[in-house]
């Protein structure tokens, strides 16, 4: 199985150079836009509990040209796949499996539109994405943010960037039928290289941290088996998380979300939850928003064992009290724990295949890819992808290649 990590990138130079030999003109008049992946260090599953979360932009990039046209019409091509797609920006559009990846960039449209905003032509699009899709490193999201982010700035649309990631997740939510939370949108839409951000997923609230790991960093561990939200069990853990709120709430217990619930406020009212699933599902949103609030404490003291501890414990409730992670997300968290060097790894994403994360020494970088490759082939029957990532920024674009 080839690694979806470690191959080679493409470039945004290979983009534009693709882009005149499809579309021809010349490159003055193509826009070529960065919409990065993102991982989240932790707060798994609670940005659709009023939680906080901790998520970073990481340096894998989906690109995006566009130029508009001089007609009404729309082409999508991705260098990748060879699926492409033409339609008429006066279209309405709906949703068709059909459409593939093109459902994601008509739901943005259709978003626009619903907001008042008016195109006078249409355009053409040529995509190349770096982050592997359905890795739980939110290709989607890249893929929305980043049409979204060059289709505004292409037609002179006045909106804000915390807009772009609501214009994102409405997409998933009306066009794509998955009830997302705000986090990879926003994330993506807002972030800053070298600082991740504690993000209050209620109330849209954020706050840049330095992300300063030392003789640190992140390896992102691909299990290679690809997911897609809407067809694994995210919406049936939204659905029971709901349930589990609507029985606090009609005890008595004032809150709008799970997560505006402490450590001591659960202890005292978990068992007004009977259902033992129901309860498990609260548990994990409970404590997984305090472990966000000691993770940004941690990551703001220098204190990267503090903060390995707290990746292990997340993996861990997400294991068994959320169950969202399988045999090989485990297998990767779990090697990972065993090897010299790593001070902490957990699941990353919504699960059920997709990635995880690891804290690993600088030094030890390659031993603990080769260890981690070796238990992982040796019990799944195939190969991981790993890199070691830097942060990155949110969506923007590159000027510089697309004005040479």
């Amino acid at each position: 199985m080839e690694n979806s990590l470690t191959k080679k990138e493409y470039s945004p130079e290979e983009l534009l150079n693709d882009f005149l030999e499809i579309y021809g003109g010349e490159k003055d008049s193509v826009r070529i836009f960065a919409s990065p992946a993102r991982i989240n260090i932790i707060g798994e599953h609670i940005d659709y509990n009023g939680g906080k979360v901790f998520p970073a932009c990481i340096n894998r990039y989906l690109y995006v040209a566009i130029r508009k046209r001089r007609d009404s019409k729309i082409f999508y091509k991705d260098v990748k796949f060879p699926l492409s797609f033409e339609f008429d920006i006066n279209e309405n559009f709906a949703y068709s499996k059909e459409n593939d990846y093109a459902n994601y960039l008509n739901g943005i449209l259709t978003q626009l539109k619903e907001k008042g905003f008016v195109f006078d032509c249409g355009f053409e699009i040529l995509m190349a994405s770096n982050i592997p899709a359905g890795g739980g490193i939110s290709s989607s999201s890249a893929l929305e943010c980043g049409f979204a982010f060059a289709v505004c700035e292409t037609f002179g649309f006045d909106v804000s960037r915390t807009e772009i990631a609501k214009i994102g997740q409405m997409s998933e939510h009306r066009f794509m039928n998955t009830k997302c939370g705000i986090m990879d949108q926003f994330i993506i839409a807002t972030g800053k290289k070298n600082f991740a951000e504690i993000l209050d997923c209620a109330t849209l609230e954020y706050e840049y941290v330095p992300l300063e790991l030392g003789d640190c960093c992140f390896i992102v561990m691909n299990t290679n088996k690809v997911r897609k939200l809407s067809d694994s069990k995210y919406n049936e853990r939204r659905a029971e998380c709901e349930q589990g709120l609507k029985i606090l709430q009609s005890a008595g217990i004032k809150i709008n979300a799970l997560c505006e619930l402490s450590a001591e406020g659960w202890e005292k009212n978990k068992s007004l939850i009977k259902d033992e699933i129901l309860q498990k599902r609260a548990e994990h949103c409970v404590f997984e928003n305090q472990r966000v609030l000691k993770a940004a404490v941690a990551l703001k003291n220098g204190d990267l064992k503090a903060l390995g501890k707290l990746l292990n414990e997340s993996h861990e409730s997400l294991r068994s009290k959320y169950e969202v992670t399988g045999i090989e997300l485990d297998t990767l968290a779990e090697s990972a724990w065993k090897q010299d060097g790593c001070l902490g790894a957990r699941m990353t994403g919504a699960g059920f295949g997709g990635c995880a994360i690891a804290l690993v020494q600088k030094q030890k970088i390659d031993s603990f890819i080769e260890n981690v490759q070796k238990d992982y082939t040796q019990k799944i029957g195939y190969s991981a992808g790993f890199f070691a990532c830097g942060s990155g920024d949110g969506v923007h674009e590159l000027p510089l290649i697309s004005r040479r």
